[in-house]
């Protein structure tokens, strides 16, 4: 497994952005000659988003998404947002929907083996990042085939809304934003009227979750619409323990393969290489 640190020029937010990269490089085969990954191998991809005031270290810092990505033989893309709620805001250099939708997908495809199919492309999130999983998901469907949103701020538009990070920033007039495809539930809608296909979702939110209400009338605008939607209500508020719990859940809903065991410090059998 390896966790990588990148830095790039970003032509969506024109600077240099951070992310984090889990791939699992060591988890092919192995043999007396060494590790081997085949040449044509392509991983399967999850693009993995914080939530408001954090950043690209949170999912490694206060989750296990690397090791048990490492057991479903999936990378993991957690990119910073910022405060950016994942779409392109009102001031110049922050389209972060383009960002997500599609030029980080393009720039980790062209750095990296990720598979550039469909079916193999996932993004999910929690919180704000819940709410941009859902937005881009939707809105960049020919892209993704699966989102999952966790504990989602689909709260955002409704009158009574508290402001915490200058929303009114990123979206300007939240009545005319409401209205714009910056609002999930506007292209969801766009999305069906096109007759495109439907990425599959997943969503939970703790029972004790301020966002509960707003979580269950989404998932009740999507089984309108007949979208093949995974929902749960657990024990739990708007905490890392919740969304660390929530992991192997959503892992195991996606159309992942167990990996062949390979080796690291969690494994050292078969290591005895003649020196």
């Amino acid at each position: 497994m390896a966790l990588l640190q990148v830095n790039y020029l970003s032509q969506s937010l024109f600077r240099l952005v951070p992310l984090n990269v889990v791939l699992p490089s060591d988890k092919m085969s192995y043999d007396r000659s060494g590790y081997c990954i085949p040449k044509d191998y392509k991983f399967k991809t999850l693009y993995l988003m914080h939530g408001l005031l954090g950043n690209y270290t949170g999912w490694i810092t206060n989750t296990r998404i690397q090791r048990w990505a490492e057991d479903k033989n999936l990378a993991v893309v957690m990119p910073s947002g910022d405060n950016s709620f994942y779409v392109n805001s009102t001031t110049n250099n922050n389209d972060y929907g383009e960002f997500i939708g599609r030029e980080l997908v393009e720039i980790t495809r062209k750095m990296f083996p990720l598979s550039d199919k469909r079916e193999n492309t996932f993004i999910g999130g929690l919180s704000m990042g819940g709410f941009g999983a859902l937005r881009n998901g939707l809105k960049y469907s020919d892209t993704f085939s699966h989102i999952i949103a966790l504990s989602s701020a689909v709260h955002l538009f409704e009158p009574d809304a508290r402001q915490v990070a200058g929303e009114n920033s990123v979206f300007g007039d939240l009545e005319k934003a409401a209205k714009s495809d910056k609002n999930p539930e506007v292209v969801l809608k766009q999305l069906v009227a096109e007759g495109k296909e439907k990425p599959r979702i997943y969503m939970s939110c703790g029972v004790d979750d301020s966002l509960l209400e707003a979580n269950r009338h989404f998932r009740d605008l999507l089984l309108e619409n007949d979208f093949d939607l995974e929902y749960h209500e657990r024990p739990g508020a708007h905490t890392w323990d919740y969304w660390d719990a929530e992991i192997k859940p959503f892992l195991n809903w996606l159309p992942l393969d167990d990996a062949v065991v390979g080796v690291g410090d969690g494994n050292v059998q078969g290591t005895n290489k003649k020196q």
